[in-house]
């Protein structure tokens, strides 16, 4: 390994729907957290490394920046605040949208951090120069140390700056990771999320929010994987929701989930998919331990 060598740990955060999930699945190049259009896709931290011969880059994904409602959501910030803590260049996500004041305490947070930040602006593709141009301004007065890179991450627009900007804030050091490893999180861990994005496609309201994906068994085979998925609800009608009429809802999330699981895992996927009424999990300390909402 050469002197020159950088690593780090690089943690994106921003408020909800600014594409923090997007731009990481681009700069990784794997689709390693959920995007749609809908608020708090995002609940862990999810870690996707990149390896070249003399870096490796350690992405961090958060969940959205919100003000909690619940114990499920005091954890999400947890994650939040430690990835503000332990972050050796730290993303901050914008986008062209989202009024700039949003959510300011953690804007103020992070000009006193002691790490390099890049602001992101993404979404350029729904603005024009002009705006772009005002709103980099913004921020360069706003975080004066900061670097300001505007980007589109559903267009791959721009990323080679934001990849550039990052390698030239990394402190050299050797690897952290195995330089063959592209993620910390397990399959089991990304089966359970392919299920959680398609309920989050597929239902409306409170009901996405409402569940939680487990894997209750993750059989590896040689020429398919045989999957177990418990879909937790608070409520009974949520259940009759999420199965439907003679169980069309379900069949057809059990579908969307096996394709896209097939796709990921580039392997035969059996799935089976159950729903399971557990009232107060967002709010028990005992069950998001169980989900790894709890240290």
């Amino acid at each position: 390994m050469s002197d020159g060598h950088r690593s780090g740990f690089v943690n994106i955060i921003g408020n909800p729907n600014v594409g923090k999930s997007t731009l990481m699945n681009a700069l990784v190049g794997e689709k390693l957290s959920i995007v749609t259009a809908k608020a708090q896709t995002t609940r862990h931290r999810i870690m996707g490394i990149v390896n070249g011969e003399n870096f490796q880059i350690v992405y961090s994904d958060t969940p959205g920046i919100l003000k909690p409602n619940y114990r499920l959501q005091r954890n999400m910030m947890d994650f939040v605040d430690t990835a503000i803590g332990d972050a050796d260049v730290i993303l901050y996500v914008t986008d062209t949208v989202e009024t700039p004041d949003k959510n300011a305490e953690y804007v103020r947070k992070l000009s006193g951090v002691d790490c390099p930040v890049t602001v992101v602006i993404n979404k350029i593709d729904l603005s024009d120069q002009k705006t772009v141009n005002g709103m980099m301004e913004y921020w360069k007065e706003k975080l004066p140390g900061a670097s300001v890179i505007p980007v589109s991450a559903k267009e791959k627009f721009n990323l080679d700056s934001v990849f550039d900007s990052i390698l030239s804030c990394l402190p050299v050091s050797p690897p952290w990771y195995d330089k063959d490893t592209f993620t910390d999180r397990s399959l089991r861990f990304f089966a359970s999320e392919i299920v959680r994005e398609k309920i989050l496609l597929n239902y409306q309201e409170e009901v996405p929010y409402s569940c939680e994906v487990e894997i209750e068994a993750f059989n590896e085979g040689e020429q398919r994987y045989d999957i177990s998925a418990v879909i937790n609800v608070m409520r009974d009608s949520q259940k009759g929701i999420l199965i439907g009429k003679g169980g069309s809802a379900l069949k057809r999330l059990g579908t969307q989930a096996r394709l896209e699981m097939e796709e990921f895992f580039q392997k035969k996927v059996f799935l089976s998919l159950y729903v399971k009424v557990n009232p107060d999990w967002r709010e028990s300390r005992r069950e998001l331990r169980r989900f790894g909402y709890e240290e």
